[in-house]
């Protein structure tokens, strides 16, 4: 441990080029100070995580322990320490007798709460995880612990009610899957189990009100590991998911934790805003609830006595932290369920490689429904490609075919049809109407768009619009669409059918996100993942335009393409009951296979097994150093690690055709086997330490398991 070595905290770094951080010393005695202080007694050095920025000053630095502080300075609190003539926050880690530290020591400033919302267990998490992705403690605890709200931290202790430990929930829906009784028992005996789940599709409608069937699964497991006397952590990609599970758990009788209510449930999310995001959080850390639900952040949340951690739909973009050291709920669960001894529970209607790869080496069981089964709960689906519609002549050809307009005109005789959109907008990408190159901006080349009908071209980059735009091709000055949004799609079918409502969800749409719509015959328009739930579920769904979901370059694009029909086809009405899914289009053949199949599993172990033939992750671990060309080289030359047969690149990633001054950004990708993985990330962050403490110029960026290697 180390700690400043003169006034001011400035800190020395001996054998900088060989190792970046300092060797250990000899313990001193604990009581030597820059300024005359009274120490505590008992415990007088504290050992603090600093909020800093450096990667040289991921450690644990010194202080010591003032008799006035001694009672609240206590592990996990957060203090003010000096360091480097400025006044830092950080956390305090531990007090020990002792310092190994051979110089004076500084005493804290001040303890800015009593509150320890740092937990030994969720520290420890901490550091795995920075050590995991190369990252620094400092970086991860700013994921992991809100900011401080003190009007809420000062009130007062709310117990939640107790969960009842001896009421019945009935049929489980379980029992449904191959495993799954196995599963709930090995969690109310306490054990850790860890399992992939593929969920069945369908809506729930066992109790009050309607839910997705995952959501009443989720649920009872939850329940199941609370009523064991243990605590349950549920991590879904956004908030609206996040609304559903905790309506399942209010439906077994579990409400969720508000400024009035003193349920078990808390609600973890940062959309709720900071007080009710502090309140969730002090709920889980003081013991006042057994079971947190939340969203990204909340995969650390400080649950007591933790037996059972849930990840749902991890294939999305939102379970990846978009700061550094840009760690992914999937991985920070399943090092947290290693540490805590707990149940892991990886969900999807889909199936992602990487959670592939977890049952295959034998880290993971598969949890998934038998095929009877299957097949009695899952729509018919057909997929309509040129060969299907051939009979059709060149109609077969349209975007929306006849057979799909027929089913669409059947169906809302019986309740909603639902129409899924890869893209949002009118008219997202157009081209030239007689070359058909398509359409960029004369200003920053970015593609051009219609936002809507009659509407002049306008940039989705820049904005700018492009009135007297004319084609450098041929240049001619009409364009057509290329790619056709929800909105457009919208104004068709209102033509299509006058007298039928038609609401469109997404993001960017007018009324928003819709979360539910009802049993009357409706359209509904929805972008992926903003599909409302239909009350009795949907009487048929159409998934337009195929082959734009399948026609990227990434290495996930298949999985990707299908986890999304597969999330709009588990809100379709069983066949039973005359539901069907009909994906338009000529996307590519494994994915409209599995779909057609309803096999997420299969498409991705074959996805597995090209991988680990090319030596593509998940069979390998993959780092991408990304930035300016010579601080990527200074970084990568001191990567041991990093040899011509494990080095890929440096490629550069800006458009060459821009005429502007700015250093091209370079990026090169290190792959090296799983078993080296670590030894690769700890490289890393030596490298980038050293980097730190010399001041090298330029910007990098580090990270560990990229979902794309392009």
């Amino acid at each position: 441990m180390v700690n400043a070595e003169d006034p001011q905290g400035q800190l020395s770094l001996p054998g900088l080029d060989s190792a970046p951080v300092p060797a250990r010393r000899a313990p001193t005695s604990a009581r030597q100070s820059a300024a005359p202080v009274e120490v505590a007694g008992e415990l007088p050095i504290a050992q603090v995580a600093l909020d800093v920025t450096p990667a040289h000053l991921d450690r644990v630095f010194d202080y010591l322990v003032p008799a006035a502080m001694a009672e609240e300075a206590q592990p996990g609190v957060r203090v003010r320490v000096r360091f480097a003539g400025q006044d830092v926050q950080g956390f305090l880690l531990d007090r020990r007798p002792r310092s190994e530290h051979p110089g004076q020591l500084l005493p804290l400033r001040r303890v800015v709460s009593p509150e320890r919302v740092l937990t030994r267990d969720v520290a420890k998490l901490a550091r795995a995880v920075a050590d995991y992705y190369a990252g620094t403690l400092s970086d991860v605890l700013r994921l992991a612990i809100p900011p401080r709200h003190a009007r809420t931290e000062a009130a007062a202790a709310r117990p939640a009610e107790p969960v009842d430990s001896a009421g019945a929930l009935g049929r489980s829906v379980w029992a449904d899957y191959r495993g799954g009784a196995a599963l709930l028992g090995h969690i109310a005996g306490g054990r850790s189990p860890r399992a992939v789940w593929t969920a069945l599709p369908g809506i729930a409608t066992d109790g009050p009100g309607e839910v997705p069937h995952w959501t009443q699964a989720i649920a009872e497991a939850a329940r199941t590991a609370a009523q064991a006397g243990r605590g349950a952590l549920v991590v879904l990609p956004d908030a609206r998911d996040v609304a559903r599970v905790c309506h399942a758990l209010d439906v077994l009788g579990l409400a969720t934790r508000t400024a009035r209510e003193h349920g078990p449930v808390a609600r973890l999310t940062a959309d709720d805003g900071p007080a009710a995001r502090y309140r969730a959080f002090l709920a889980a850390l003081r013991g006042e609830a057994s079971i947190v639900v939340g969203t990204r952040a909340a995969a650390f949340a400080p649950v007591m006595d933790l037996g059972l951690v849930v990840c749902w739909n991890d294939g999305e973009d939102t379970l990846t932290e978009p700061r550094a050291p840009y760690p992914h709920v999937r991985e920070v669960l399943a090092i947290r369920s290693e540490q805590a001894g707990c149940a892991y529970l990886l969900g999807s209607h889909g199936c992602t490689v990487a959670a592939q790869a977890l049952v295959e080496s034998g880290w993971a069981r598969a949890v998934a429904a038998p095929r009877e089964v299957l097949r009695s709960r899952a729509p018919r689906v057909r997929a309509l490609t040129s060969t299907e519609l051939a009979a059709e002549g060149p109609a077969a050809g349209a975007r929306i075919p006849s057979a799909a307009w027929r089913a669409a005109r059947e169906a809302l005789a019986h309740g909603p049809v639902l129409i899924q959109v890869p893209r949002a907008g009118y008219v997202p990408v157009v081209a030239c109407a007689h070359c058909r190159a398509v359409v960029r901006c004369t200003t920053c080349s970015g593609p051009l768009a219609l936002k809507g009908a009659g509407a002049t071209p306008q940039c989705s980059w820049c904005g700018a619009l492009a009135g007297g735009w004319s084609c450098p091709e041929c240049h001619g000055h009409q364009v057509r669409s290329v790619r056709v949004g929800t909105d457009r799609t919208a104004e068709e079918l209102g033509r299509a059918f006058p007298n039928t409502a038609v609401r469109v969800s997404g993001a960017r749409a007018a009324d928003g996100v819709i979360d539910a719509v009802s049993a009357k015959p409706a359209l509904v328009v929805a972008t992926p993942g903003a599909e409302p739930v239909a009350v009795g579920g949907y009487a048929t769904a159409l998934l337009l335009d195929a082959a734009v979901s399948t026609a990227g370059v990434g290495l996930a694009v298949a999985t990707e393409a299908l986890h999304r029909w597969l999330s709009a086809a588990a809100l379709v009405r069983p066949a039973s009951v005359g539901g069907q899914v009909l994906l338009v289009g000529n996307a590519a053949p494994m994915p409209t296979n599995a779909l057609v199949r309803w096999d997420p599993a299969g498409l991705a172990g074959r996805e597995l097994a090209e991988r680990i033939e090319l030596g593509l992750p998940p069979a390998v671990r993959v780092a991408a150093i990304t930035g300016d060309r010579i601080a990527v080289d200074a970084v990568t030359t001191r990567v041991p690690l990093a040899t011509s047969a494990t080095v890929l690149g440096p490629t550069e990633l800006v458009d060459t055709g821009r005429q502007d001054t700015l250093a091209p950004v370079v990026r090169v990708v290190i792959r090296v086997p799983r078993d080296h993985g670590r030894l690769l990330a700890q490289q890393l962050a030596a490298s980038m330490a050293v980097r730190s403490a010399r001041r090298e110029s330029g910007t990098v960026r580090v990270q560990l398991d990229p979902k794309e290697m392009l």
